[in-house]
């Protein structure tokens, strides 16, 4: 595997890092701060494939252009409704509790911006079943920090994974960075060959 060249993570999130690294490309980090607000009556789809595009266009804004800008981002929709990252505690034990016996949906978009007028794109939508998830432990859970900055308010690489009784897709697109189509989009702008 070899690398024509830099590219930069707009993002901060270590599980992205991470996840890019096992790909063996070179990268920069610089998180892209953008409004994340969803739009009326915009799709769950469409919100996040254009969440990826715009932290993506962001950060290539943040390098004048020298180099490719990835972004990415990683929502939970069940029962049609988007389950962002949790506000309060008491959010989070909320939407695990609504998690808890249940099949959601993880969409994961990834966005390679070449130029501004130049983004690749793609979207993994994969299928994760809880088991039951006690009370008590959500509760403990969500004492931690670690559902606070994820969506849904679980990390699957996380204390909540013992609950996931089934995936049907990407583990990596669970964790926020589907290493398939991520590595596809990098070939196909001739950054991994």
């Amino acid at each position: 595997m070899s690398l024509n060249q830099s590219i930069l993570l707009a993002s901060a999130s270590p599980r992205r890092r991470e996840l890019l690294t096992q790909l063996g490309v070179t990268f920069t980090v610089s998180a892209a701060n953008i409004d994340e607000t969803v739009d009326q009556g915009e799709t769950p789809q469409n919100y996040v494939t254009r969440m990826a595009r715009e932290k993506a266009l962001a950060g290539l804004e943040q390098t004048l252009g020298l180099m490719p800008s990835l972004g990415s981002d990683t929502i939970v929709l069940l029962d049609g409704e988007i389950l962002c990252k949790p506000e309060t505690r008491a959010e989070a034990e909320s939407m695990l509790q609504a998690l808890s016996e249940r099949t959601h949906h993880v969409y994961s978009a990834v966005a390679v911006a070449l130029q501004p007028d130049e983004v690749l794109e793609s979207l993994n939508i994969t299928a994760v079943t809880f088991g039951k998830m006690p009370t008590d432990w959500i509760k403990s859970y969500c004492q931690s920090n670690e559902p606070m900055d994820k969506a849904g308010a679980y990390a699957v690489q996380g204390g909540a994974g013992q609950f996931i009784k089934h995936i049907d897709g990407s583990y990596s697109g669970v964790m926020g960075l589907p290493l398939f189509e991520t590595a596809q989009l990098l070939r196909e702008a001739g950054i991994l060959v």
